[in-house]
């Protein structure tokens, strides 16, 4: 006989899923009704609304895709781009190499500017590979890296996007929410984003936005986007403004039930408010983990406060390490990704899970189980020196 499945209670410190707030699961179990019922179709404005104060923007075109953050990026990529288009793309991780997958699958060429992991996207590249490609219709890259934890100077690269008059594409996955994102103020054309990370709403919906530029490039393109469930022509007449809605499809009204708390509670603490708090839990869980004489790939100017990069110390198994915290702490981290497999864990602090009780569960339990194994640290004084940021701030 199979049972009902009761998962265990974990601390969530990977690369997402993030821990999400009791609020947003209790939204979660709400009724459920009709995707075209009137009262579900006034609280899809509001999320349209709330996505727009996260994003720092008046794009109409923003909406969450019905769909994780990878079929955000594939909603951008596949309404914006048609076969024969050059694209300058970005690297410096994982998913910078998922845009150049997305950028080829759509017949587009990708002129590939690539900086080392853990490093931000070098401008100066980004500049040359524009003036070398007058050619080129769009500028893709990430701007909080989930796989090496750096940041790049979103604002300055959308700069040379203006300046070369092509259009800006931004992964901001894993920094929405957790860090400035300013999608009008930088003149950011087309970003996605997920709701598993700083937002701490549960998985399977990704938050999308388009500038006006871009939506005309949606609008008037030669041939049809190939895929129909992701065509924005199509999905528009569901997600528009006009008061009668037509079907596209049946969207998880549940989850944009959870979406919608999420927002709101983040526009309850604010954005500022929000990138603050990201930034103190880093700066206390970076001076614990600097006490247990472990250290950080990414140079402090460009390290993402809700995604830390950890190495691991000499003579350690990094997955014995993990396994030993989700068994004995029901705590996850994350393991490395591509050439850094193997080298670093990444450990999240990300929206509701980035709060002082987690940066000190998370040194102490990481000082426990390394001592067990063998390794001489401290986690008394890690945590002493993670309290002793926060009493400073």
């Amino acid at each position: 006989m199979t049972n009902s499945f009761y998962p265990p209670i974990r601390t969530l410190m990977g690369p997402g899923p993030s821990d999400v707030s009791p609020r947003v699961l209790e939204a979660l179990s709400r009724p459920t009704i009709g995707h075209l019922d009137p009262a579900f179709i006034e609280m899809m404005d509001e999320v349209k609304e709330l996505l727009q104060f996260a994003f720092q923007t008046e794009n109409s075109l923003t909406l969450p895709v019905s769909a994780p953050g990878s079929a955000g990026m594939e909603t951008v990529f596949a309404n914006l781009l048609e076969a024969g288009d050059k694209v300058v793309t970005c690297q410096n991780g994982v998913f910078g190499g998922r845009m150049k997958e997305n950028v080829e699958r759509y017949g587009a060429t990708a002129i590939m500017v690539e900086d080392e992991w853990g490093t931000p996207v070098d401008p100066d590249k980004v500049e040359q590979a524009l003036k070398e490609n007058p050619d080129a219709k769009v500028l893709g890259f990430v701007h909080a890296e989930t796989s090496t934890g750096v940041r790049s100077d979103a604002e300055a690269l959308c700069a040379l996007a203006s300046k070369y008059e092509v259009i800006s594409i931004v992964d901001t996955v894993t920094s929405l929410a957790g860090i400035e994102v300013d999608v009008d103020g930088w003149g950011i054309d087309a970003a996605y984003s997920g709701t598993q990370k700083c937002l701490s709403c549960v998985p399977g919906l990704s938050p999308v936005s388009f500038s006006s530029r871009a939506a005309d490039i949606v609008r008037n393109r030669k041939h049809r986007v190939q895929s129909w469930f992701l065509d924005l022509n199509l999905v528009m007449g569901y997600w528009g403004t006009d008061a009668k809605r037509s079907y596209h499809h049946t969207a998880p009204v549940n989850s944009l039930y959870a979406l919608h708390e999420a927002l709101v509670i983040l526009k309850e603490e604010g954005l500022d408010q929000s990138w603050a708090r990201h930034a103190l839990n880093h700066q206390a869980f970076a001076a614990g983990i600097e006490q247990l004489g472990l250290s950080f790939i990414v140079a402090e100017n460009y390290r993402l406060p809700q995604l830390n990069a950890v190495t691991i110390p000499e003579g350690i198994d990094e997955a014995a390490v993990r396994n030993q915290l989700l068994e004995n702490y029901n705590l996850e981290i994350g393991a490395g990704l591509g050439s850094l497999a193997g080298k670093v864990w990444r450990i999240g602090l990300m929206g509701f899970a980035s709060n002082r009780k987690n940066v000190l569960f998370c040194l102490s339990s990481l000082a426990n189980v390394l001592t067990e194994m063998g390794a001489n640290v401290d986690g008394q004084a890690a945590n002493l020196a993670a309290l002793d940021t926060y009493k400073r701030s």
